[in-house]
């Protein structure tokens, strides 16, 4: 890890100094080979699953779909849905696989070449596109295949956690107080969360330092509560939606838990 880096974040905030300090360097692993695509559908198919579950319908995939490969996109096109379902996945990944390899073949999912040219929000922009991806998802694509420095995941529980344990605060962190905090981090934030991360270790092994000064979150404009909110006016739009078509169900979105 690059000593300047280190410096710059204990000097931006001596709570997180000390605890750089009882962590020691942080220990680099070089960013993955970046294959979008691949990437996606293995992210896909680990949501709300272990890893060994997930790792056991990937192997169906690749064997039943891919005939002993990674499967391209044109062949999970091709694949009837009940291939897909035999392997594990469910309708919903199902139609999330689909969605991805449409996206991949027109070009909205680049190829790793031409992900790695893209700025950090511009990728997740794209990627999210895609049935199923959400913006935690691509944040970790970002940090661990791109090996990009400057992402804080911000919805990440053991960011939150890590945060609320390691700066002695009552509650987990809202996010957006927490990205509000986190601009002194720039332009290392990559860097900060993996130390968040590490924070919730320390504290297991009861070795977590005490913070070096007491913090106060920003304050963050709660938003209020439209008149279309209110019960009577709730009852009377699903009054009104009842007598329309019913609309195609929200995508799904990853918030919790971290790929390392």
């Amino acid at each position: 890890m690059n000593k300047a880096i280190l410096a710059h974040l204990s000097r931006k905030d001596p709570v997180l100094g000390g605890l750089i300090r009882a962590v020691g360097p942080r220990r680099l692993s070089p960013p993955e080979d970046c294959h979008p695509f691949q990437v996606l559908a293995r992210a896909i198919a680990h949501q709300q699953l272990n890893g060994t579950a997930a790792n056991t319908i990937l192997k169906r995939l690749i064997d039943g779909c891919g005939q002993g490969a990674f499967p391209t996109p044109e062949m999970v096109l091709a694949a009837p849905a009940e291939t897909l379902r035999a392997a594990g996945f469910s309708f919903a990944k199902v139609a999330a696989l689909k969605d991805l390899a449409a996206k991949t073949l027109d070009s909205v999912v680049p190829d790793g070449a031409t992900l790695a040219q893209l700025a950090d929000e511009e990728i997740i922009t794209r990627l999210t596109q895609v049935r199923g991806i959400g913006r935690w998802t691509v944040e970790m694509l970002l940090m661990f295949q791109l090996g990009r420095p400057d992402v804080l995941p911000v919805d990440d529980f053991g960011v939150r956690a890590g945060f609320r344990a390691a700066y002695g605060l009552r509650r987990m962190p809202r996010p957006k107080a927490l990205a509000a905090f986190g601009e002194r981090w720039k332009p290392y934030r990559t860097t900060a969360a993996w130390y968040l991360w590490r924070a919730l270790e320390l504290k297991r092994a009861g070795t977590l330092p005490q913070p070096a000064e007491r913090i106060r979150l920003p304050r963050m404009p709660r938003r209020r509560a439209s008149a279309s909110a209110s019960p009577r006016a709730g009852k009377a739009n699903r009054a009104a939606s009842s007598k329309r078509a019913a609309p195609s169900s929200a995508r799904p979105r990853r918030t919790g838990g971290r790929t390392r």
